[in-house]
């Protein structure tokens, strides 16, 4: 009998190379509360391989800060068994330290370091450790609750154009979503076409919309506009990014109570939220007021929310995720999920992660549609009524495409962008334009 010699010993296989690539991805002139998204969204890929040649690899938001910090990792983590998960956590916490709240700063994207930095390894080894036992990264987070993960439309307000070398110009030659991914949106009739156009494509059965870029009449009567095109079956939610007053979002708050599947982030921080909480009956959401687990404590004795939105990326990884899991389980928290601009590499985590889940009441947010580059092999995942398939093959299910890698990389050198700043942005098409932490 020929025994896997991973499994007849107790040592597994070990790191002996850490590559971080960082690449950029077009991205459309998408507007939120934080600015403009720029034409590239800036991602980065790790990658490990083990000391009998099996890669592992992740991806993570790009930011040179991090990518710096990840080579810095290196010496740290070269040699290590990559099943010890709980001990190269420890070795990193040692080094880099514990993040702090302030550390996530206002803007609606998370900019804490040691959580990104862990997840990246985490996932990779996740994938590594797949490939050692032969069973897909949702097997190890506890077994697959589900053979399809749902979904959300995800709606922004922007600009027209393509991104990327396009900006602000568009492809004549587009069709179908590809086109519409470049049309304007900035008023309800807008957004109502850009959601019918991305449900058709992707048969979305839920729609969100991102919030806190116009003054919020505006917003809700964009969210009425889609109740009104979409029917009562269709869920909704909006995320104005916690940039309302307290006094906005329980007036507006109320008068979407007949429309909305829940309200994220309505307003700033944890007390608001509670405020906020107590006067409507429509369930909060949040991202941005508990966002790590000595948030929680708080959040449970004022009650500052209703449904926590995880990202393994912020959260410290898949098996963080998992435990956040049965803390909202305890104390009666939904749980679905965030999202940043991605690809492939990350819809696969969030897919085994969403698969592994308990109980995934609410479809789950994804930029995906948003994109159009691919740094997997066979290109990009498919969507069926708004779900995708868990993948069955050992580890994450994906490889990386090199060329692709090598050309998203060649982007990254050429676009000059080293980290997310919408703000600069902005200024392109309202000059003058500065962030608020809290706008109406």
């Amino acid at each position: 009998m020929n025994l896997n010699p991973h499994l007849s010993g107790k040592s597994g296989p070990r790191i002996r190379e850490i590559t971080v690539t960082p690449i950029a991805v077009v991205d459309p002139p998408l507007l939120n509360a934080a600015g403009l998204h720029a034409p590239y969204a800036l991602r980065t890929i790790v990658e490990l391989v083990t000391d009998d040649g099996i890669s592992g690899i992740s991806e993570i938001p790009g930011n040179s800060d991090i990518d710096a910090a990840l080579e810095a990792s290196k010496p740290l983590l070269i040699g290590r068994d990559v099943f010890q998960l709980s001990e190269i956590r420890q070795v990193l916490v040692s080094h880099f330290g514990k993040d702090t709240a302030a550390q996530r700063g206002d803007a609606p994207w998370d900019q804490r370091k040691m959580v990104h930095i862990f997840s990246s390894i985490e996932v990779a080894c996740l994938d590594i450790i797949g490939k050692v036992t032969g069973r897909p990264v949702v097997d190890l987070l506890g077994g697959k609750m589900r053979d399809r993960v749902p979904f959300s439309a995800y709606l922004f307000y922007k600009y027209e154009g393509a991104g990327g070398k396009l900006a602000f110009d568009t492809d004549p030659n587009a069709q179908g979503w590809a086109a519409a991914r470049q049309a304007s949106a900035l008023n309800p009739a807008e957004i109502v076409a850009q959601a019918k156009a991305m449900c058709a494509e992707f048969g979305f059965q839920s729609i969100k919309l991102k919030g806190g870029v116009f003054e919020p009449r505006q917003e809700v009567d964009a969210m009425l506009a889609l109740y009104e095109a979409f029917g009562p079956n269709v869920p909704l939610r909006i995320d104005p990014n916690a940039l309302w007053k307290v006094e906005t979002a329980i007036q507006y708050g109320r008068e979407m109570e007949p429309i909305l599947e829940y309200l994220e982030d309505p307003v700033r921080g944890q007390a608001a939220m509670a405020q906020v909480r107590k006067a409507i009956k429509t369930p909060l959401a949040t991202n941005m007021c508990t966002t790590s687990f000595e948030d929680i404590p708080n959040s449970i004795a004022i009650g500052s929310e209703d449904i926590i939105l995880s990202d393994h990326h912020f959260w410290g990884g898949l098996r963080a995720s998992m435990t956040l899991s049965g803390i909202c389980e305890t104390f009666g928290r939904g749980l679905s999920m965030h999202s940043n601009s991605h690809l492939g590499i990350s819809l696969a985590a969030m897919v085994h992660l969403g698969a592994a889940l308990p109980q995934v009441p609410y479809a789950l947010d994804t930029h995906y549609p948003w994109q159009s580059d691919e740094v997997i092999v066979g290109g990009r995942f498919k969507f069926e009524e708004g779900a995708v398939l868990v993948p069955q093959e050992p580890g994450l299910g994906v490889e990386l495409d090199r060329d692709a890698l090598a050309a998203l990389h060649q982007n990254y050198l050429e676009c000059g962008l080293k980290k997310r700043d919408d703000e600069p942005e902005m200024q392109k098409k309202q000059p003058g334009w500065k962030f608020q932490a809290v706008r109406w």
